[in-house]
């Protein structure tokens, strides 16, 4: 799981990001190529534009999940408004643990 602590300085600011686990597989930027990108200096992907549709989005979740080393995080500083809840916040947010 990816964390807030870890990510990288070029994510932009918002609810995805890209942390340190990051082993430049580049399958986010071929997923949401409008969202994420690679600092082909450094060796790994980072957001570089939040999602601002419903489309986007949909990309940026499938992207994360489909990270093989967990390193796409969704829990940064801020949701946007079309956002539905990933699984685990869906379960705090009905009271399961």
């Amino acid at each position: 799981m990816a964390e807030r602590h870890l990510r990288f300085g070029e994510n932009v600011s918002g609810r995805y990001y890209v942390d340190e686990e990051c082993i430049d597989c580049n399958l986010c930027s071929e997923i949401a190529p409008d969202n994420f990108m690679t600092n082909l200096k450094a060796g790994h992907d980072y957001v570089h534009k939040q999602p601002e549709t419903p489309e986007e989005e949909e990309l940026c979740r499938e992207a994360l999940e489909a990270c093989p080393v967990e390193a796409i995080g969704a829990d940064g500083e801020t949701l946007s408004p079309f956002s539905p809840p990933l699984a685990s916040e869906s379960r705090v947010l009905q009271g399961v643990p």
